[in-house]
């Protein structure tokens, strides 16, 4: 059965569907069957593993309303040990069309369900939102990563983002657990990013991941030829990070 896990922030702009795509691309690397879920209207990761997303036969949202089983959408990369259910912007209507359905908070792990032995990971790329799709990953999922920047308003929506998942863990899923923070886009030069750090480590230092992604131009670049950083520059830094931050998740799980 599969280990799961999200990659959460309520927070756009953090590197959150980088990192899901690239520790993902990484574990698949390592030798481990993984399976990326784009759970994200914006459909990035999606792109980011040169899918394209015109013209899908199904996606997460076919998925998650019941339209399509989880086998039906899956389709495997070009990368080792990676495939995706990709995600299309009708992902959008869900958190409408959801809320008058039973159970709703648990529809997408009921239709996980039927591939979970087929893989060693699966990771969710979240929405940067707290709303009903998120709520129906984290339910699903065995672990959660955080990523953030070091920034005041990071260190202050990471406290919500922990009592949200607080209450998923309490009303839908007892097993659910932080599998770590991930430092992201980390630039050493600025007093603000290490003094976020070092209340960071105060308080979370349990849950810090070890390794920390820096600001990388190479990173930056990746998405737009549709490849992971570790296929697209094996060699720069951001592919060096993420596949140590893959290590890490290994031993973490």
């Amino acid at each position: 059965m599969a280990f799961t896990i999200s990659f959460a922030n309520q927070k756009g702009g953090v590197g959150k569907t980088t990192s899901a795509v690239n520790c993902a691309a990484a574990i698949g690397a390592l030798g481990k069957k993984t399976l990326l879920v784009d759970l994200d209207p914006q459909g990035n990761a999606t792109s980011g593993v040169g899918v394209p997303r015109k013209r899908l036969r199904a996606s997460t949202y076919d998925v998650i309303i019941g339209r399509a089983s989880a086998s039906e959408a899956i389709i495997e990369t070009k990368f080792a040990n990676l495939s995706i259910m990709p995600s299309q912007i009708s992902l959008a209507g869900a958190e409408f069309e959801l809320v008058d359905m039973d159970n709703r908070e648990l529809l997408f792990k009921n239709a996980i369900a039927e591939v979970e032995d087929n893989y060693d990971y699966i990771f969710i790329d979240c929405p940067p939102s707290l709303g009903i799709l998120s709520i129906n990953a984290l339910a699903a999922s065995h672990g959660v990563i955080i990523p953030m920047q070091c920034e005041f308003y990071s260190l202050e929506g990471l406290s919500q983002l922990m009592l949200s998942i607080k209450q998923v863990k309490k009303l839908y899923n007892t097993s659910l657990e932080i599998t770590g923070i991930l430092i992201t886009m980390f630039n050493g030069r600025l007093n603000l990013s290490m003094q976020v750090l070092e209340e960071l480590k105060k308080y979370y230092a349990d849950k810090l991941f070890a390794t920390g992604i820096v600001r990388n131009v190479k990173l930056s670049e990746a998405p737009s030829y549709g490849e992971p950083i570790i296929y697209y520059d094996k060699y720069s830094k951001g592919a060096k990070a993420y596949m140590d931050v893959a290590g890490e998740i290994l031993e973490r799980t």
